[in-house]
């Protein structure tokens, strides 16, 4: 199983385009990636759902997903680009100029995906590349996902299932392809979707391409952590995540019952960033709901998590505050040097999160006022140090001994403690140097 170093980071079109997206948009969007946020290791362009829809977005104030869509196929019951929307794809080529354009900009391709065989292919009896069965043979017709019509799930140990999923990622490989969000299984509400899971992974290891496997959507089961681990490379903790202080404040708890089961290889999704400009494709265009400081909450819990990053926002309109807050190298570092992250302390105002850098030179302590009142924390000194450092990460300023710390509400505040700091509230006695609001 090939094991990404570091949570992915990238963007991710359907916050915006919703099922809209085209090739002359993911262009301008890899574009504006390479120039200026490939430097700060955000890589991947993943293209979402319904690419190979010739209906998409038809009827959107009606469904979301046109049922039984006109859809690209070849003759082995796999999906190809729609050629109206991606027309670099005609001619058989699939996804692989579009792959070989973003990969000559430094950058990665990744595509959506839905669980099973199309319907379509099992209606006709098509065949099944390396296989003698056909899709009507595999497939499951009581196996439906809710929200989306297009598949069957695929029935798991059936001849020719693994041999369908096989024959996936050996296109998906010769696309260039370097990253897979597969939908409708990391739940795992349909009872096939295990073993489905079970056989992409397989698929992948066999295609000879290191390839994200991505899970959604959420709520993962933490009773299956070892699963996704397993067969996994991250796995969405909920389901669509979007710009309000609900969703935002919900998350914390989220996180907390999956803290303990992040690994190196194997993240625990809090999905994407809804920033910026989105909406577009659901016919609301707009900019993100959430304030500046529920901004900066958010990015630093999935930083301290670390969990990865999937930028939702049509890049080539964000503005210049967006773009900063995308940039700033101490908060995006957690995603690398940091391990064992994990709330230390709650109260109906306050959420403290630490973790500690992975060579045990540094810890690091992030304060979230969840309050609706700013300065939940008593406006007193409460950090005390006693040699070493503390730094604002956010701000990159030093800390000085016995400072008040302020804190806006929804907002946050997340330190960097140095070796040699006698800093009571980066361990076990947290309570004895914060002073908070009511003691």
């Amino acid at each position: 199983m090939y094991r990404a170093t570091r949570a992915p980071m990238g963007w991710n079109s359907y916050d915006y385009y919703d099922t809209t997206v085209n090739e002359r948009q993911v262009i301008a969007n890899a574009e504006y990636m390479a120039r200026h946020l490939l430097d700060y290791g955000w890589e991947y362009v993943v293209v979402d759902i319904d690419w190979y829809s010739r209906d998409a977005g038809k009827n959107r104030e009606q469904f979301q997903y046109a049922p039984f869509a006109r859809v690209e196929m070849d003759e082995y019951s796999r999906l190809l680009p729609c050629p109206e929307r991606f027309p670099s794809s005609v001619g058989g080529k699939g996804f692989a100029p579009l792959a070989d354009y973003i990969h000559r900009l430094g950058l990665k391709f990744g595509i959506h995906i839905m669980r099973g065989i199309p319907r379509a292919a099992a209606h006709r009896h098509m065949h099944i590349y390396g296989s003698e069965r056909t899709a009507d043979e595999i497939a499951d017709p009581y196996s439906i996902c809710s929200w989306n019509p297009d598949m069957y799930g695929v029935r798991p140990g059936e001849p020719g299932a693994q041999e369908y999923y096989d024959s996936l990622l050996e296109l998906y490989a010769a696309w260039g392809v370097d990253f897979i969000k597969c939908d409708d299984i990391c739940r795992m509400d349909a009872e096939s979707a295990k073993g489905e899971i079970v056989m992409l992974r397989q698929a992948i290891e066999k295609c000879g391409r290191e390839i994200v496997l991505s899970l959604s959507p959420g709520p993962a089961l933490p009773e299956e952590a070892d699963f996704y681990y397993e067969n996994a490379n991250m796995w969405r903790i909920t389901d669509d995540f979007w710009d309000n202080w609900g969703s935002l404040r919900d998350m914390f708890d989220r996180c907390r019952n999956w803290q303990d089961k992040v690994r190196d290889g194997g993240y625990p999704d809090c999905d994407m960033l809804p920033l910026g400009r989105i909406g577009m494709g659901f016919g609301e265009e707009r900019q993100t709901g959430f304030t500046r400081e529920e901004q900066k909450t958010m990015m630093s819990l999935w930083c301290f998590f670390r969990s990865p990053l999937m930028l939702g926002a049509e890049m080539t309109k964000l503005d210049d505050w967006t773009l900063s807050l995308l940039t700033n190298r101490r908060i995006l570092s957690l995603l690398d040097d940091s391990c064992n992250a994990r709330e230390i302390y709650r109260d109906g105002n306050i959420l403290v999160w630490r973790s500690e850098k992975k060579d045990a030179t540094e810890e690091y302590l992030a304060i979230f006022n969840v309050s609706e009142f700013p300065n939940a924390l008593c406006p007193k000194p409460f950090i005390r140090v006693a040699g070493g450092s503390v730094t604002d990460m956010w701000e990159n300023v030093e800390v000085k001994e016995s400072a008040a710390l302020e804190i806006p509400s929804h907002g946050c505040m997340v330190l960097d403690i140095s070796a040699g700091s006698n800093l009571e509230s980066a361990g076990s006695n947290l309570e004895s140097s914060i002073d908070f609001a009511g003691r």
